[in-house]
């Protein structure tokens, strides 16, 4: 009886989809952008700031950040961590936009149309070089799939202030979002990283591991299993396996390739905009020798083409600490630590980062600045935590599984 009652068990596991959906719906009518010009870059500031939502409050809360970011329209709000993805266009003296909207904290998620007319406002989007009256975007959204139903205004409230055009690091975990949120694509992959920009981060935290055959990769378990990947005839330790059969056998849960630190940051470098990688060496090795080259090609070929980049080994323990230590030029080595102020000063990271439960740390957090440091804390996504240190505290960055979130408390300053 017991061996049959484990034979069942094994059966359903080995049953069991450990898929992440994909929630994000699709208009079933077309799109309303078909036969629009595109929206001039020289224009898009101007959409940009706090607006009142006027209709829709009671799904989206009483305001909302309007940011673009690249070719899409994002907007933040604090309620649940209200965003919406967009796509826009110009047509007959109307812009015209639609996309998805989202929940970050659940699975609330549904299709959304909005467009700025000429008596609200889009003659003087186009002709005007200041506005008169307010900018006002209308239109309706929906629940899932359903058609769009719901009335929906934002109606332009102020621009952003001083405080919000500073400088600051949103570092999204994990490439962009964690498996649990349900992105529709799989944590530590190229896929993910690719939408974390329109998420609201500037920076990405991402997981390094080193294979058999001594190649950096992305994954944050020791083990593989069923939360990061799909079923395969490989299990037990990953970095017991040759990166070749990493990459011949295992997909991760939404099918995607596990890719390899290079892999990866040739896309940060060449396909996004992103400022920050946090290299979060998670390897039960020494990946030291291994990442740091690499690291050091891409910090250079940034720095040829003018890019933004910093890329940063991050350093969880004393143990990484350590090995770190023991790498010629250290010093000189663009660094997380993690650890106690001496600690920093011990390795000269270029960033510290505290674990945000410890505080504000004002006076600790300017000592670092003092010396050319950035200090990002982590990991922070309680909206009323990150409202807390957004206005309290004087840090250069937040790492968040929520960068929706932080981006609308960074803005709404």
């Amino acid at each position: 009886m017991k061996k049959f009652i484990f034979i069942i068990l094994l059966l359903l596991l080995a049953s069991c989809e450990n898929t992440v959906e994909l929630l994000a719906p699709e208009f079933s009518d077309g799109s309303i952008l078909t036969d629009t010009e595109n929206i001039p870059n020289e224009l898009k500031p101007k959409f940009e700031g706090i607006y009142s939502v006027s209709k829709g409050a009671s799904d989206f809360g009483s305001d909302v950040v309007l940011k673009w970011r690249g070719e899409n329209l994002s907007v933040f709000g604090r309620k649940l961590g209200t965003y919406f993805i967009l796509n826009g266009g110009m047509k007959d003296s109307t812009f015209l936009f639609e996309g998805h909207w989202r929940h970050a904290q659940n699975t609330d998620n549904g299709l959304i149309r909005l467009q700025i007319n000429a008596d609200n406002g889009a003659l003087q989007l186009l002709y005007a070089d200041s506005l008169t009256q307010p900018i006002k975007f209308a239109g309706s959204y929906g629940y899932g799939n359903t058609p769009n139903t719901q009335k929906l205004e934002l109606t332009f409230k102020r621009p952003f202030s001083e405080k919000a055009k500073k400088k600051f690091i949103v570092v999204a975990h994990r490439g962009g979002g964690r498996n649990s949120d349900y992105l529709g694509v799989s944590e530590n992959s190229v896929e993910m990283i690719s939408k974390a920009y329109r998420l609201g981060a500037n920076g990405i935290e991402i997981d390094i591991k080193l294979s058999k055959d001594n190649v950096p990769f992305l994954y944050h378990d020791p083990d593989i299993n069923l939360r990061l990947t799909r079923e395969s005839p490989l299990w037990g330790p990953i970095e017991d396996y040759a990166f070749s059969e990493i990459r011949t056998f295992l997909t991760l849960v939404n099918g995607e390739q596990i890719p390899t630190l290079r892999e990866t940051l040739e896309f940060v470098l060449n396909k996004t905009k992103l400022r920050f990688v946090w290299l979060d060496m998670k390897s039960e090795k020494n990946t030291m020798p291994f990442v740091i080259p690499i690291q050091r090609d891409f910090m250079e070929r940034a720095e040829a083409m003018g890019r933004d980049l910093i890329i940063a080994i991050g350093m969880p323990s004393e143990e990484k600490r350590r090995l770190f230590m023991e790498q010629p030029g250290f010093e000189n080595i663009p660094s997380i630590n993690e650890g106690t102020v001496d600690e920093v000063r011990a390795t000269n990271s270029l960033v510290w980062g505290p674990r945000w439960t410890l505080g504000t740390q004002i006076d600790l957090v300017r000592q670092m600045q003092s010396e050319g440091r950035f200090v990002i804390t982590w990991t922070i996504d309680q909206p009323q935590f990150i409202d807390q240190f957004m206005s309290e505290g004087e840090f250069n960055g937040f790492l968040t599984n929520y960068p929706t979130i932080v981006s609308y408390f960074r803005y709404a300053r």
